[in-house]
């Protein structure tokens, strides 16, 4: 692929977003790529509802219910087990896992946390009959999910709006979701994406680039920000459906555009395919992408060094803050690899999902409501794991003498319910990726 790297990374300015934490300076690499994954699910608790709107009757201060204390509180979890987005959904899950042993070593008011986990295959009639059974039979109060922006989006208008059920999404970046600010999310906004990429573009000496993306909100949204973010002529911008066989029109309509640079805007799966048939082709060009090209299916499905030199903008946490690298530690001891962003977002939601649970009056949607924002709200006394946060709890604290800052960042979620993000740039080369660059929030 052709490119005009002179000075590149003197040339670029990291961007300010919203927010107010800071960032070191890059050092090491943050891996995106740490799944072989088998697609272990996590802890599946038991089946059994616990009525309309999820809750166990929890009423005193002490958390006592009146029946069986030792009972495992149960939420739910829609993650993307099979289909186009797969991948991700591998990757929430050791994080998922390692996030439940951390609070089970500890207990929630000497109970244990359960996580009943329903396949959206990656699709949204899939993630609303998931999110419809955690929902609807078992009683579930608190739904992490999902992977994909419109398949969380589907499933809060179908399933969660109207409702006091907690709606938490472990990987959707879709810029839509901020217009729902009953749907909360881990990761940041797509909106952040799209101007660093617009940015890095331009910087790169680029005044024309060719758009694809993926024919739903998380692919129409991107790509509608980063047009009115870039400075240049979009000169081909045109959407994909899901699961083709062949994407050739849509690369060679790309190719006669003229434009130097390409921007994906799709799914591995996706992605992969376009790759190959421009390989085959012969084309040249110069590849960009968003988070959602980029992972191992991407890697072992395209030929060595089809994609160096492509520049990528991923969501990442903080890689030098002292409890990501506890978290990274303990990760690659208990799974001989490296995390993914994607792993941390999926741990902090089950840290906040029972945080939240274990600062309320009871097991009960609306009384979640009530500290799910607020158990990692600047006002308490800052903490960085489970233990010690849980500790504040138990000795008589509330919801707001707590902050809990996440092993992916702060969870300052804002009123539309986005939090606080990190960005890192991603270069491929030798076939591999490799951290270049962090755009701060």
């Amino acid at each position: 692929m052709s490119r005009d790297t002179t000075d590149a990374a003197d040339r670029r300015t990291l961007l300010k977003l919203t927010g107010g934490a800071g960032l070191v300076a890059l050092s090491g690499c943050l891996s995106t790529t740490d799944d072989d994954g088998d697609g272990s699910d996590g802890s599946d608790g038991s089946d059994g509802s616990d009525g309309d709107d999820g809750g166990d009757g929890m009423d005193g201060d002490d958390g006592s219910d009146g029946g069986d204390s030792t009972e495992a509180f149960q939420i739910g979890m829609v993650d993307s087990q099979t289909g186009s987005l797969s991948a991700f959904g591998e990757r929430n899950q050791r994080g998922v896992d390692l996030a439940l042993s951390r609070v089970n070593e500890v207990g929630i008011d000497g109970r244990e946390l359960d996580i009943v986990v329903e396949d959206s295959e990656s699709e949204n009639q899939g993630g609303i009959a998931a999110a419809q059974k955690l929902v609807n039979q078992d009683g579930v109060p608190f739904l992490i999910g999902a992977v994909g922006s419109g398949v969380s989006l589907a499933i809060y208008e179908s399933v969660v709006e109207g409702t006091d059920v907690v709606q938490l999404s472990q990987n959707s970046t879709g810029l839509n979701l901020t217009e729902f600010p009953g749907l909360l999310r881990m990761s940041p906004s797509g909106r952040s994406q799209s101007l660093a990429l617009s940015n890095i573009i331009a910087d790169d000496g680029y005044d024309e680039v060719a758009v694809t993306y993926v024919n739903n909100d998380y692919g129409q949204s991107l790509t509608d920000a980063f047009v009115d973010a870039y400075d240049g002529e979009v000169v081909y911008n045109t959407p994909h459906d899901q699961d083709q066989q062949s994407y050739s029109g849509v690369i060679s309509e790309m190719n006669g555009s003229g434009a130097d640079a390409w921007l994906f805007v799709t799914y591995q799966a996706e992605f992969a395919t376009m790759v190959n048939e421009v390989f085959s082709s012969g084309y040249d060009a110069q590849f960009y992408g968003a988070d959602s090209v980029s992972g191992d299916n991407v890697l072992e499905n395209t030929p060595e060094g089809s994609i160096d030199g492509m520049n990528i903008v991923v969501p990442s946490a903080p890689v030098e803050e002292e409890n990501y690298q506890s978290f990274a530690s303990d990760f690659e001891a208990e799974y001989d690899r490296q995390p993914t962003s994607w792993a941390a977002y999926a741990y902090d939601c089950v840290i906040n999902a029972a945080l939240a649970i274990q600062a309320a009056d009871e097991f009960a949607g609306a009384a979640l409501q009530d500290t799910v924002r607020r158990v990692s709200g600047p006002e308490g006394e800052t903490v960085t794991s489970f233990a010690a946060a849980s500790e504040i709890l138990a000795d008589g604290g509330g919801p707001d003498d707590v902050d809990y800052q996440g092993v992916s960042g702060p969870i300052d979620f804002n009123e539309d319910g986005d939090p606080v993000g990190f960005l890192q740039v991603l270069e491929v080369q030798d076939h591999e990726y490799e951290g270049i660059d962090f755009v701060e929030g």
